[in-house]
């Protein structure tokens, strides 16, 4: 049974998840916190309060953007839609480093929770359909097929690196060859580290 699941794991190929990272919990939880003072205080009716940390989970829980070898699956609050590779035309980026999806026809789609340093990523689960504008990856890694032998080998017409020149060492300066020694030099035996006798 593991073999299978395996077998259907490699067949679904990589896929990336892209969500608010599970840390904005703990903020929620200061916010309910912070909010039952209020709600729950000697004055009632402002146990509604309890909506706002209770919006930001739901927000929290659902937005992500999921990304397979068959395409873009968004998902936000109130809905969710599933983009094909094919469908797509490429990606834009705002002034913010949002990723927004070109549709075939130029309308954007908002792509929740991918930044500009997503795109590589990106690229790698498409294997190659969206290419990767920051030249990360080559196109060995993006469609997953490697290099002929011949293309790795090194070429053995090549010439070898030359190595670089030594350079010259300073001419020694005129003038007195050590310094003159201190008075604790003095006392330790004219600071060669051994003690005076």
């Amino acid at each position: 049974m593991a073999k299978k699941q395996q077998d259907q794991r490699a067949d679904e190929g990589r896929k990336a998840v892209f969500r608010i990272p599970t840390t904005a919990y703990l903020a929620i939880g200061l916010l309910t916190v912070c909010v039952t003072p209020i709600a729950l205080g000697e004055i009632g009716g402002f146990q509604w309060l309890y909506v706002f940390p209770l919006a930001l989970l739901v927000f929290v829980a659902r937005t992500r953007t999921v990304a397979t070898r068959e395409g873009l699956h968004i998902r936000t609050v109130f809905g969710k839609r599933d983009l094909p590779w094919s469908s797509l035309k490429g990606l834009a980026i705002t002034n913010k480093a949002r990723v927004r999806a070109v549709l075939g026809d130029d309308t954007q789609v908002s792509l929740p929770t991918v930044r500009t340093r997503h795109l590589p990523v990106l690229a790698l689960v498409s294997e190659g359909k969206i290419q990767d504008p920051s030249g990360v990856l080559s196109d060995e890694e993006l469609t997953g097929r490697k290099p002929a032998a011949a293309e790795t080998a090194p070429d053995a017409a090549e010439e070898p690196a030359e190595e670089p020149a030594p350079e010259p060492s300073p001419e020694p300066s005129p003038g007195p060859a050590e310094p003159e020694p201190s008075a604790d030099a003095e006392r330790t035996g004219g600071g060669s580290g051994k003690p005076a006798e």
